[in-house]
């Protein structure tokens, strides 16, 4: 079994058990650690592997899919930050359950990735891949976006807010979550469009099929206006810029262990039995 270390924070934690982790693989003989990807400039998208286990958090994961770009390979995330939903296993779970991994007794799920693209009015465009949610906000409390929505090229409404955010279901538990959207399922084939704070009430949460393009165009942008993707990526929005995000051709992979369930992980997560876990 060909393994990929991602571990781009230096702290000690990390680092440790990353050491940890290959004198694991020396043990056993038969799990091969063929890169340690310790930097942004590390390369991953070309590397042939079995699995990439990625060490931090859920943000980490999101680096290493972007990183990996159109060549996605499955992902095992071991949690060392906070909440964690994409990496759920933690230290210890990896220990005991290391000989399900090097048997390559998990399961690969896939999890839909959106292209965002930003078209600015002078005819040039950047593009984007993302995993969680494309955020169009203002820094400045005081001053309301307003944000034009068309699906399919159909327009739909003017959301006047604090900022509008587009997720996946994977991002539908982040920044969607805390602005009062939805909770998806994973698999789900779909996006959430949650406006941020409102002036319009009947302007609520919306969700469509995953096959859908979405425009977002901010026709007075404010000052500051930004876009903001997987919450790593900030670029400037201007009036008459058009926002487009889609489906991407590629999806996550998540490699997940015997065992593993998507409500359990909200379960104990979101403190559904009484307490809110904030570490792994």
């Amino acid at each position: 079994m060909k393994l990929v270390i991602v571990a781009r924070d230096q702290s000690p934690p990390v680092q440790n058990i990353r050491d940890e982790i290959h004198q694991i693989c020396q043990l056993t003989g038969d799990v091969e650690v063929i890169a340690d990807v310790l930097t942004d400039n590390d390369l991953l998208e070309n590397l042939e592997t079995d699995l990439v286990l990625v060490l931090g958090g859920d943000g980490a994961i999101l680096r290493a899919c972007r990183q990996m770009g159109s060549h996605q390979r499955p992902i095992l995330g071991v949690n060392l930050g906070r909440l964690g939903f994409l990496a759920d296993v933690s230290p210890e779970d990896f220990r005991t359950q290391f000989e399900h991994i090097r048997r390559q007794n998990f399961t690969v799920v896939k999890h839909l990735m959106f292209e965002c693209i930003l078209r600015k009015k002078d005819g040039t465009s950047q593009k984007f891949l993302g995993l969680n949610e494309v955020l169009i906000h203002t820094p400045a409390t005081m001053e309301m976006l307003d944000v034009h929505l068309a699906i399919d090229g159909a327009p739909v409404t003017t959301y006047r807010c604090d900022g509008l955010i587009v997720s996946t279901p994977i991002g539908s538990t982040a920044h969607s979550l805390s602005a009062g959207g939805p909770i998806l399922r994973q698999s789900l084939p779909a996006f959430v469009i949650t406006p941020i704070c409102p002036h319009t009430l009947t302007n609520r949460p919306l969700v469509d099929d995953a096959d859908c393009r979405f425009q977002l165009t901010v026709p007075h942008a404010v000052n500051g206006a930004t876009l903001v993707i997987d919450g790593q990526t900030q670029l400037a929005v201007h009036a008459d810029d058009t926002i487009e995000i889609h489906k991407a051709p590629v999806h996550c992979l998540l490699a997940r262990l015997p065992g593993h369930s998507y409500y359990t992980t909200l379960h104990r997560k979101l403190g559904w039995g009484g307490h809110v876990q904030g570490r792994g």
